[in-house]
């Protein structure tokens, strides 16, 4: 991504949940990979999913309501990504870059959910 580009956070999220489900497809297909790869998938997907919601809220409560979902799920997905780090899981670069990512998504949102209170 270029420094001068700007993306949205529906489209960062958007962009999460897809490398997320690249980065599942090419874990092993083992019980192991097969576990954390759909819990991840679910949990990376729900949060643009949640956000997306979040944006279809017609009250401040229900905004909060549905962004604090889209962040539960982002911190669910940091976890299994640090277990799948820990255990040498899936490509070393792209879930070094997942990290990262969900990283500052996290802090994006529950940054929104404070101001929104």
């Amino acid at each position: 991504m270029s420094e001068d580009k700007k993306y949205d956070l529906e489209d960062r999220l958007v962009n999460f949940a897809a490398d997320i489900a690249i980065f599942c497809s090419e874990l092993p297909k083992d019980f192991t990979g097969d576990y954390y790869g759909n819990q991840l998938l679910r949990s990376g997907g729900s949060s643009a999913l949640n956000f997306g919601e979040a944006q279809g809220t017609n009250t401040v409560r229900d905004y909060i309501h549905k962004a604090s979902i889209s962040l539960k799920e982002l911190k669910e997905s940091r976890v299994n990504l640090k277990i799948l780090n820990k255990i040498g899981y899936g490509n070393t670069t792209k879930r070094e870059y997942l990290l990262d990512e969900v990283e500052q998504l996290t802090k994006i949102i529950a940054t929104i959910i404070k101001n929104k209170k």
